[in-house]
């Protein structure tokens, strides 16, 4: 509504909704959306984990053509349905990723004696 009447409504589209005149935007879409999950079964359905839960259900379904980088890939039926993040339906490509797992080193010395030089 903020929008209507002025400069910016310039040769857009216009809808009344309840008595009120709104100014119709078009969503920004993406040739391609490329995200990374974690588990993805053969229909596409995957799960992502950390930070990865953030951003990446909301690109896989922005883009025209969607590709899913997966660390594994399972049998259908394997995730657990009320766990998978995004549905086959917006994947369009996967790889299978090869990733490699960095472990973190604890590295200790010895505690030095109180009093000793």
């Amino acid at each position: 509504a903020t929008g209507v009447g002025t400069p910016v409504a310039e040769g857009k589209e216009t809808r009344s909704i309840n008595g009120r005149d709104y100014l119709l935007e078009h969503s920004i879409t993406g040739d391609f959306a490329i995200v990374k999950a974690w588990k993805e079964d053969r229909f596409g359905n995957c799960i992502y984990r950390h930070t990865a839960m953030n951003f990446n259900p909301m690109a896989a379904t922005t883009g025209k053509i969607t590709v899913l980088e997966v660390e594994e890939i399972v049998e259908p039926g394997e995730l657990e349905p009320s766990q998978i993040h995004t549905p086959g339906i917006y994947i369009d490509r996967i790889i299978k990723g090869v990733f490699e797992k960095r472990i973190e080193k604890e590295t200790t010395q010895a505690a030095k004696q109180l009093g000793a030089n």
